[in-house]
């Protein structure tokens, strides 16, 4: 059993996942005897999660052009909220400049909203040149196939006419 069963690492397939040589006790690599206990017992010593574990993406990763217009909406959307929380605490203190910042805080609204559209318009512009590609997979082509053939033996017409071999056969049709 390894040392993780609290942790969460249990049946997880991180523990005991140190590589040869890597100075985790247990593990067998150099370095593997730890002074203060053996690992058994999950104390010191005990196998750790590499420090690289590679993971596969739940999603994909969101194109260019698309990711470009979200960072910028997001540095748009942050100093908007910073401005309006300024011009909250001048106006609170009865500052003069709770006026301009006010007016300025209303821009940055409408550039904002402006700056979530894009990202939404981008994306589905996206979506609408390189989103779908029409390429049938090779089960479908032989699905299609086999259906196609069914439909001719079930209106009584027989096989096509097989390929003509020899001198008088179009070139580049095998």
């Amino acid at each position: 059993m390894s040392g993780y069963a609290d942790t969460g690492y249990a049946g997880s397939g991180y523990a005991g996942r140190a590589g040869a040589g890597s100075g985790y006790a247990g593990t067998g690599g150099a370095g593997s005897e730890v002074a203060g206990g053996s690992g058994a017992d999950g104390g010191i010593g005990a196998a750790a999660p590499g420090l690289w574990v590679e993971e596969p993406a739940l999603r994909r990763r969101m194109p260019d052009p698309v990711r470009t217009a979200a960072v910028r909406a997001v540095l748009i959307v942050s100093v908007t909220l910073i401005q309006a929380t300024v011009t909250f605490f001048l106006t609170l203190t009865g500052s003069w400049l709770a006026l301009p910042m006010a007016l300025g805080a209303i821009a940055g609204t409408i550039v904002a909203t402006w700056g979530v559209l894009d990202v939404w318009i981008t994306r589905q512009a996206w979506n609408q040149r390189y989103g779908v590609l029409s390429q049938p997979s090779s089960t479908a082509r032989g699905r299609r196939r086999e259906a196609h053939r069914a439909a001719r033996a079930a209106h009584g017409r027989g096989p096509r006419i097989p390929r003509a071999e020899g001198p008088l056969a179009a070139p580049g049709r095998h």
